[in-house]
């Protein structure tokens, strides 16, 4: 074989991704609200294009039954794990003292800098609240002031604010001096830990005993009550006292100031149940129609003489029907997506999260004969709301475990099972004998995967659970 350049033709076949198939795509992921804003943003951009304040079509489809008949279950909504007051400190202490105040630790300079666009003025209640107390006796404490969390600790160091403001250390700690000395006690802490201890101290309870159990906010999250004693130098009696104590303060003591509503998400589907089954369809009252304003094409089109206007008038009709066309699209994919997750999900809407079922995208994807990233972007800031609550679409989406019917059981299912055992047992249970009353309930699982739903639960190991007890005196 001679070498030498030849010239070869050869066939191949390549996807092309045309601008309106990504937008198409990227429609998909989004929820009705942010949908809304595009289509707005479309409107403004497109005169051919007019909002529709008609019903329209809705999408609506029945999925039919396949469980049988049961009746749904009269409680409405499943029954929420109660977990009393009394059961050892809160979770957010426990997690931010477990891990040593480390992520509130500022005590060294880091490579943020100050926030200057802060100065400029109070965007928080907390903020105006702290500033009104001062009444501009200090412009550096002002400063610190806006640059507290929300939370009201002080995450940015020093260093920075010594920077910014041209001050020395002394000026700059005595104005966190002050800022500490403000209502609401705590404000203004560096860490969880000097939260507690200005607290302790407006209630003039800061006492050497009292200071050093709040240095060690780590052997009582674990229920260490014995080194506790012994370091703090106290007996039993008055170390469950200032446990009491220390539980009456608040921990993040600037989030009652807090002015803003938190942003609840707004349901893309409803789900009911009917005499031939169950109903999905879209929130109509979220979800934005769009119309083609022929009647002003054809006005545009008879003033359109030169070439660059009839290029411009054709590309806007073009995208106004693309437009249309995919909102339809988006909206009968999402129902379509909905109604298998429903159909393989029966058992959460007539029982509750203890019948779930393992259940993939590549599932739902294979049944419905779409693409699994498809049903990922559909599955995605996508809520549906029903008889028991409001969820995520992705919510449906599970792992499985082994189960003595063979289909298996969905790891929320079997979370569930585990959290109902430990919210009524009497004596402690350890994690071999949760491994075999779950064995009675038709759940197999081994010691380590009960462990480990045990920790996602947010709940202590029988150690930690039996020494919470003897906190709670229970």
């Amino acid at each position: 074989m001679g070498l030498g350049p030849r010239l070869d033709i050869r066939q191949s076949q390549s996807l092309v991704m045309t601008q309106q198939l990504q937008a198409a795509i990227k429609l998909l992921a989004l929820s009705n609200l942010e949908l809304e804003a595009f289509v707005a943003e479309e409107l403004a951009k497109n005169p051919l294009l007019e909002a529709s304040g008609g019903d329209g079509e809705t999408v609506v489809v029945t999925v039919d039954r396949e469980i049988g008949d049961e009746a749904v279950d009269p409680s409405g909504a499943d029954e929420l794990l109660a977990k009393g007051d009394d059961s050892g400190l809160d979770m957010d202490w426990r997690e931010a003292a477990l891990d040593n105040d480390s992520s509130f630790d500022v005590g060294s300079a880091s490579d943020e800098g100050f926030d200057f666009d802060r100065l400029a003025g109070c965007e928080t209640g907390l903020c105006e609240h702290l500033i009104e107390q001062l009444h501009g006796a200090s412009a550096l404490a002002e400063a610190i002031v806006k640059e507290l969390e929300e939370t009201g600790y002080l995450t940015t160091p020093l260093e920075a604010i010594q920077a910014a403001t041209g001050t020395n250390r002394r000026e700059v700690e005595e104005a966190l001096a002050l800022v500490q000395s403000l209502d609401p006690p705590g404000v203004g802490a560096r860490h969880l830990s000097e939260c507690l201890a200005l607290q302790a101290k407006a209630a003039d309870r800061y006492d050497p005993a009292m200071a050093r159990l709040i240095d060690n906010l780590d052997l009582l999250a674990r229920g260490q009550m014995k080194d506790l004693k012994r370091i703090c130098g106290v007996d039993e009696e008055d170390l469950a006292d200032m446990v009491r104590e220390l539980r009456a303060y608040d921990p993040k003591p600037g989030c009652r100031f807090a002015d803003k509503e938190p942003e609840t998400a707004s349901p893309d589907l409803f789900v009911r149940r009917t005499g031939e089954g169950w109903a999905v369809e879209l929130n109509a009252a979220t979800l934005p129609r769009v119309l083609v304003n022929r009647r002003y094409h054809l006005e545009l089109k008879a003033g359109a003489t030169d070439r660059a206007s009839k290029a411009w008038l054709n590309e806007s009709l073009n995208t106004a029907h693309w437009l249309v066309k995919a909102l339809d699209q988006r909206a009968r994919t999402i129902v379509k997506v909905a109604s298998e997750i429903v159909k393989r999900q029966e058992g959460f809407f007539l029982h509750g999260v203890s019948a779930m079922k393992p259940l993939t995208l590549k599932d739902v994807a294979e049944a419905i004969e779409m693409h699994e990233s498809t049903d990922s972007r559909v599955t995605s800031n996508k809520y549906l709301l029903c008889e028991r609550g409001m969820l995520e679409l992705k919510y449906f989406f599970a792992s499985g475990v082994g189960s003595d019917d063979g289909e298996g059981a969905a790891a929320g299912a079997v979370k569930d099972a585990i959290a109902r055992l430990i919210a009524s047992e009497g004596d402690i249970l350890s994690d071999d004998t949760l491994v075999d009353m779950l064995k009675g309930k038709g759940f197999d699982l081994a010691r380590r995967t009960v462990a480990k739903y045990r920790e996602a639960l947010g709940i202590g190991s029988s150690i930690q659970r039996r020494r919470q007890r003897k906190i709670a005196g229970g």
